[in-house]
């Protein structure tokens, strides 16, 4: 299934999204994460800190509990 993101709902003011602790301090790699479920699209997006205006990968957010469960696992 490809991802979709709606620039109007993603992107938008509507939307609050929260950057990743391991992102800033000169780090070229910024994530940041919104909680979408505000919105009709019930799913998790994931987006470019330094693009804001850029895409946003959006997921179920049971796709990206399973991503963060992973990347946890691969980090210990």
């Amino acid at each position: 299934m490809a991802a979709q993101a709606s620039p109007s709902a993603a992107n938008s003011g509507e939307v609050a999204w929260r950057k990743s602790s391991h992102s800033g301090g000169g780090k070229s790699c910024c994530v940041e994460v919104a909680d979408l479920s505000a919105t009709k699209y019930s799913k998790i997006g994931v987006r470019d800190s330094k693009r804001p205006a850029g895409p946003a990968l959006v997921r179920a957010a049971s796709a990206y509990d399973t991503f963060v469960l992973l990347a946890i696992a691969q980090a210990m």
